[in-house]
């Protein structure tokens, strides 16, 4: 008897390790952030089955320096008034406990994540601070450099951690916060790995021997993660799956999917759609004074794949290409989960 995929997608635990909605919704005015989430983003996700949303906080070039940690506690402040404002169907959760109390409960459950930390930097000690709000997921590069390490397009340089960057992967350990490795050069990713005592995470990365992007991962780099524990999140976004990005279909994604499972092992694999179009759109005037996205257009997503409703499409996809419904269900969340479990909020002394 064939699989019935909607029941399939109904019945998993789906978790998204990176959409980037808090841009959107904390461009709006504060009075208006919960009821925008409620409207906007809420029916996207219940639409395509999400049970485990991860929130990164990115920090736009226009904040940066000097505005860079007012942003990032605004966009904190923003994650805690949408859950707070909408409580009956999602929770903002602190450990894999209050995770599974959320879905127990039939709510969604929110995960805040920094993306390359520009509002700490040097300041490690700041760390400890926004683990005291929320976050439990965190990067520490992004495309260019930071006091902390070399982001993916500066893999030229060949640069590990600096000093600071290794104290922040200390601290993120002894706090029980997941160290993100999506974005980070590749020396900086093997450094990671030479040090880190608990499993990683890349919240958006896809595989780099099926297109050569510096965003995405060698197989030397999926088997280190895998060897490390962690959990590599595929990346949806089109033109880091295929050189034409006008062309890329959810069988492009599944290809993906399929290469990363056979390197570093079906325990090993999630989704980290990066959904940048849909968030640019919510972003671009006249919607938002203040924002301007002239490459939207260069953003190309997979039909379907736009945002958060069309997640039911991997399943399908996964089904097509003949992944048992085991395999799926860990794909979709079921390992992701197992990460949380193992260390998310589990501090040490």
């Amino acid at each position: 008897m064939a699989l019935d995929q909607h029941d399939l997608h109904r019945d998993a635990i789906v978790a998204d390790t990176h959409n980037d909605l808090l841009m959107a919704v904390s461009a709006r005015p504060p009075r208006k952030w919960g009821s925008f989430f409620r409207e906007q983003w809420l029916p996207q996700l219940v639409e395509g089955g999400v049970d485990v949303q991860v929130l990164p906080v990115f920090i736009d070039s226009g904040f940066r320096p000097e505005g860079a940690l007012r942003q990032t506690l605004r966009m904190i402040e923003c994650a805690h008034v949408l859950a707070e404002e909408n409580p009956e169907t999602v929770r903002l959760c602190r450990d894999a406990e209050e995770i599974d109390e959320a879905l127990a409960s039939g709510r969604i459950a929110l995960v805040l994540a920094m993306e390359s930390m520009p509002g700490i930097d040097e300041s490690v000690e700041l760390i400890p601070t926004v683990h005291r709000l929320g976050v439990r997921v965190a990067s520490i590069a992004h495309w260019g450099r930071t006091p902390l390490a070399d982001g993916s397009g500066q893999d030229g340089t060949e640069s590990k951690l600096t000093s600071h960057g290794v104290e922040a992967l200390q601290e993120m350990e002894r706090l029980g916060m997941i160290f993100d490795v999506s974005h980070l050069g590749a020396s900086g990713v093997a450094h990671v790995l030479e040090l880190a005592t608990r499993p990683v995470i890349a919240t958006h990365s896809s595989a780099r021997a099926l297109r050569d992007h510096h965003r995405n991962l060698t197989d030397d780099q999926l088997r280190a993660v895998a060897a490390n524990g962690g959990v590599i999140c595929v990346n949806f976004l089109a033109a880091f799956l295929t050189l034409d990005a006008r062309t890329a279909t959810v069988d492009h994604l599944v290809d993906h999917i399929e290469h990363i499972v056979g390197v570093a092992g079906i325990d090993h694999v999630g989704l980290g759609p990066d959904f940048m179009r849909e968030v640019h759109l919510d972003l671009t005037p006249p919607c938002c004074e203040g924002f301007s996205y002239s490459e939207i257009d260069a953003m190309a997503a997979i039909p379907g794949l736009e945002g958060p409703r069309g997640l039911p499409l991997v399943t399908e996809g996964l089904l097509k290409h003949g992944f048992s419904e085991e395999e799926i269900v860990k794909i979709l969340g079921g390992n992701v989960m197992r990460l949380f479990r193992a260390g998310l909020g589990q501090g040490r002394p």
